[in-house]
This record gives structure tokens, sequence and C-alpha cells, in this order.
């Protein structure tokens, strides 16, 4: 069930937006939140992060972020 904006319904910038502002906030709900802020925390999350990776299937991957580019720094 979506609460608030359907994530199909914003543009991109609002999307991106959101999707930032809830990666902000995403400790403080962890750690301080009622059991169901954390519910809706994630569920929300899950239905941004999934619309964006719909939207956007080839996003740069930085090559610091995958196995290889950890064991190239460990080296």
């Amino acid at each position: 069930m979506t609460m608030g904006v359907d994530p199909r319904d914003l543009g991109d910038e609002d999307l991106l937006r959101e999707l930032r502002h809830l990666h902000e906030t995403r400790s403080d709900t962890f750690f301080h939140g009622s059991d169901d802020a954390l519910e809706r925390h994630t569920s929300r999350t899950r239905e941004l992060e999934s619309e964006y990776l719909d939207r956007y299937p080839d996003r740069q991957v930085d090559p610091e972020r995958l196995r290889e580019g950890a064991r190239q720094r460990s080296a």
C-alpha cells in the first residue's frame, strides 16, 4: 500500500529529493523511531528505490563500489 504520492507519479527531481531525504533520515528512524515508523520508512524506501531502478536500470555504478574495486584498494 502506497502512502503519500505514488512514486510513479513523481517527476525525476521529486523522486531523487524524496530518496535523498529518506536516506538522510534512516539512522534516526532506525535508532529512535517506533516500530510502525520504522516499518513505514522501510516500505516507503523500498517503493521509491524500486521506482528509481525501474527508471534507471543502467544507472552508473562506481567501480570502487564493486568487489573488484575493494580488492584493488586492499592490495
